[in-house]
């Protein structure tokens, strides 16, 4: 799969995503300070899954009705590398083939995927 990690979500998650054979874009690596609407925009330019714990995300897709292929919304407790790599690891087992072109919030105990 291929994902892109927004700069909050950090470079732990991108690593570890690269090692489990997916291809990554991390922003806290290659392009940090962009803002939320550039990342989206790229994110859909080249095929992302937007991977953030960044709330504003749901403002910009479906408020702004921003165009995406895909957006994960981490909403944990425990916002250590740990804990994200832990949920994202069950999102991708449980429902990898539904990430694509919907918008998943998830946490540690739920998940919720909309169209």
């Amino acid at each position: 799969m291929r994902f892109l990690i927004d700069e909050c979500t950090g470079p732990s998650v991108a690593k570890w995503l690269r090692e489990q054979g997916h291809e990554v874009f991390s922003v806290y690596d290659e392009a940090r300070g962009i803002d939320d609407v550039a990342i989206l925009e790229k994110a859909f330019a080249e095929n992302w899954i937007l991977i953030t714990n960044d709330k504003d995300f749901g403002e910009r897709v479906f408020a702004d009705r921003l165009p995406h292929h895909g957006v994960v919304l981490l909403r944990l407790g425990d916002e250590r590398a740990a804990a994200k790599i832990a949920v994202i690891a069950q999102l991708i087992a449980n429902h990898g083939e539904k990430l694509a072109e919907r918008f998943t919030v998830a946490t540690e105990t739920a998940v919720r995927i909309s169209e």
